[in-house]
């Protein structure tokens, strides 16, 4: 019995370090995270092998360094240059996403905080170097589209053999000093009334040839109507509408004779 105490505090002592081991080596990698060892008696970054979701074991000597391996974003405001020196601030949001397999040699080579490292230089200098092409209004109005592809294509150019490749950029918005804003806000507007007015001339001169083409259609049937209209043919309306008169119950013609036309002549209707 004087035994038991004394088994019992190594027994107790060798639990602790187990669990200690155990909490230790047990490592949990979330969703859409990547993870790579650390190894303190070894090498450092093991880059040959990333770790995927779930749980592992690593030797308690061992550091597992887990990072996010999905595709992210991060927005920023730049301030650069346009073409002609004016100064511009430009918002945009970039997608990025680490090589999966080469996670251990982006952090070898660049360290866990590789996007102030790596990515940030890199967009600040394709932005510089996009953006300053073009002209403050160039870039408020009409090249949006275009500079946002230049810039992921310096990106790209840039980052190339850095394990990090990005996806998409996006220019939100672009900053121009008040008085510049203001000049390029006038001279859209003015280049809009300017088109408009152009259409209205445009519609008015289109009905306008529509009127002179059905006036001079309606000339020409008539004089048509009135070529073909010979004596013979007055004649027989005439003689026709006479008759017609006749007829009508309340309506007392005389015909006397005809004229040189042979255009009937009436005496007298009642």
């Amino acid at each position: 019995m004087e035994k038991l105490p004394k088994l019992g505090l190594p027994v107790i002592i060798g639990i602790v370090l187990v669990l200690f081991l155990v909490v230790k080596s047990a490592v949990t990698i979330g969703p859409g995270e990547g993870g790579v060892i650390f190894e303190r008696l070894g090498d450092g970054i093991n880059t040959e092998k990333t770790y995927g979701e779930g749980f592992h074991i690593v030797a308690p000597w061992n550091d597992m360094i887990v990072r996010k391996v999905r595709q992210q974003s991060i927005s920023d405001e730049m301030n650069v240059l346009s073409v002609n020196g004016l100064e511009v601030k430009v918002n945009g949001t970039i997608w990025y996403e680490p090589e999966y397999e080469n996670l251990g040699k982006l952090i070898q080579t660049k360290g866990q905080d590789y996007e102030r490292e790596l990515l940030d230089p890199a967009i600040n200098a394709a932005a510089r170097s996009v953006v300053g092409r073009y002209t403050p209004e160039q870039l408020y109005s009409s090249k949006r589209d275009v500079i946002e592809q230049e810039i992921l294509d310096e990106v790209t150019k840039l980052l190339e053999g850095q394990f990090l490749n990005v996806k998409r950029v996006l220019v939100e918005d672009v900053k121009l000093p008040p008085t510049i804003k203001e000049a390029i806000e006038r001279k859209l507007k003015q280049e809009q009334e300017s088109l408009e007015y152009e259409f209205r001339l445009v519609t008015a001169s289109k009905e306008a040839e529509k009127v002179i083409i059905d006036a001079k259609g309606k000339a020409e049937s008539n004089r048509i109507l009135s070529a073909s209209l010979t004596d013979k043919i007055l004649q027989d309306k005439g003689i026709e509408a006479t008759v017609k008169l006749s007829e009508s119950p309340n309506s007392k013609v005389i015909i006397i004779g005809s004229g040189d036309s042979g255009m009937p002549i009436i005496l007298g209707n009642q």
